[in-house]
């Protein structure tokens, strides 16, 4: 990865440089714990090491900072989500999806839960927005990969691959909520096991006709 830098300036003496990148990673780890209401432009300053003169220069202002941060997240710690969508079967890309959520919602050495989470809770309209619009956006990459699974026969006919992809969001959203109440791995891993036993074949499509 290419390291980028800018100048602050400063009041007294030389001008210095900061490491632009470095910068936006400590402002997407303090972004994803204290959510985008809870956290000033002070404490951006002072966790990224520059002024806040410097901040306005670099990102124009906060909202601009937070998307910048959101794409460093997807890019990073939520990076999973792409590798998981180049997984030859649907069902791997499920499990892929779901294990990949525990694994960042539960990180030892950094913020519980998930960013794009903390996202659809801001008060702030435009930030609300856009995260669910990312959350629909993943929704129809699930369910477009759930219709080429049922042309391949992979999935069964009768699955409503819309109501399918919404179930596997709302339970990998469920992962990112218990992640910051403070669920263990462990735990988590087990809901994943638990989702995944809902998976649909064959075997229940025969049983659900028999019991009409």
């Amino acid at each position: 990865m290419s390291r980028t830098k800018t100048t602050e300036a400063r009041t007294l003496g030389r001008p210095r440089e900061f490491d632009i990148d470095e910068a936006l990673d400590k402002a997407m780890v303090l972004f994803w714990e204290k959510g985008y209401d809870g956290t000033s432009l002070a404490e951006l300053a002072a966790t990224m090491g520059i002024t806040k003169p410097s901040l306005y220069a670099a990102f124009t202002d906060k909202q601009t900072l937070f998307e910048a941060a959101l794409t460093r997240y997807a890019d990073g710690p939520y990076s999973f989500a792409v590798r998981a969508h180049s997984l030859p079967t649907a069902r791997e890309v499920v499990k892929a999806l779901l294990d990949g959520t525990v694994n960042v919602s539960t990180c030892a050495t950094g913020p519980r839960g998930c960013l794009y989470t903390q996202a659809t809770m801001a008060h702030d309209g435009e930030i609300r927005d856009a995260a669910a619009a990312n959350t629909r956006k993943g929704e129809r990459m699930l369910e477009a990969r759930f219709r080429k699974a049922q042309q391949n026969g992979e999935l069964p006919q009768h699955v409503d691959c819309a109501a399918l992809a919404r179930f596997v969001t709302t339970v990998a959203l469920g992962i990112t909520i218990r992640g910051v109440m403070g669920s263990s791995r462990g735990e988590l891993k087990l809901v994943v096991d638990e989702a995944m036993q809902a998976w649909p074949t064959a075997e229940q499509a025969v049983h659900k006709r028999k019991k009409r």
